[in-house]
């Protein structure tokens, strides 16, 4: 796959990505060695939810026990695996560095659900599992100081909120993209590219802190929403059609793009129980 070390100065879908992408601007793609060196660089070191530092090592062969399993490994022992030359690993990488509690607790909350489905033989994902995966592959951010704007998005009320209330969204919104398999697709993205949103409501004045003042808050804000004391569902996951947000795509300066229904959703009409 081609390396654009510019990436994420291309699009801003990737601003939080940002500060962490700089320090990637390498010729070839980055290795383990690249990303241990923006770890060990930081202020203060990520450290997993069992105290374990976090550190980046190569793809191992297929696992053959529970313990060597892609997130028991890095519960247990801090250990992410990682993969050269693809996106989808250099963008949980990113996650990782630019929310690493979020990233924790997240991991933290697989490695729970997947030794009580060790225990108990079961061979199904559970709800939790899923939201958990669905948020850590295509979640968004949602933050807004006005939960009016909130209650559109929440309703699919697409026009209403992205065109008629337009300066509304930029002044009182921001989108902050954070699920890798997500940010993989908005490389080249397309009409109907939809991700997840978690929405946080935060006073007027967090919208002028610094960006890397936000994204700190959100990643503890948010961290103890998905953690182990926490209990996301699918159900708080608003479908967010990223290039309706706006400055994401210069298509959507029209108010005719809005018409789009097979992308623009209306909120389906709950089904009627029927016993």
């Amino acid at each position: 796959m081609h390396w654009d070390r510019d990436f994420a100065a291309r699009a801003p879908a990737f601003a939080a990505f940002n500060e962490v992408a700089q320090a990637l601007r390498l010729p070839e793609w980055p290795s383990c060695d690249d990303l241990n060196r923006i770890l060990a660089a930081r202020t203060a070191p990520v450290i997993n939810e069992s105290g374990q530092p976090l550190r980046f090592v190569e793809q191992a062969a297929r696992a053959e026990t529970f313990e060597a399993g892609y997130e028991p490994r890095i519960f247990l022992h801090g250990e992410v695996q990682f993969r050269v030359g693809g996106w989808h690993d250099l963008f949980n990488a990113l996650a990782w560095l630019a929310f690493p509690r979020i990233k924790a607790a997240l991991n933290e909350g697989h490695f729970h659900a997947l030794g009580r489905q060790r225990a108990s033989g079961a061979h199904n994902r559970t709800a939790v599992q899923d939201a958990l995966t669905l948020f850590d592959e295509s979640g968004v951010i949602v933050v807004t100081a006005d939960r009016e704007l909130g209650g559109l998005l929440a309703a699919h009320e697409w026009k209403a909120l992205f065109w008629r209330r337009r300066a509304d969204v930029v002044r009182s919104m921001r989108f902050w993209l954070f699920g890798h398999g997500l940010a993989e697709k908005m490389l080249s993205p397309f009409v109907g590219v939809t991700g997840r949103g978690l929405i946080c409501a935060m006073p007027p004045d967090f919208m002028t802190l610094p960006p890397a003042d936000q994204l700190t808050a959100l990643d503890a804000h948010i961290a103890t929403r998905v953690g182990a004391q926490g209990n996301l569902t699918a159900s708080e996951l608003t479908p967010v059609p990223l290039l309706g947000i706006p400055g994401w795509c210069a298509d959507n300066e029209n108010e005719a793009y809005y018409g789009n229904t097979k992308y623009f959703r209306p909120l389906r009409a709950p089904t009627a129980d029927r016993r």
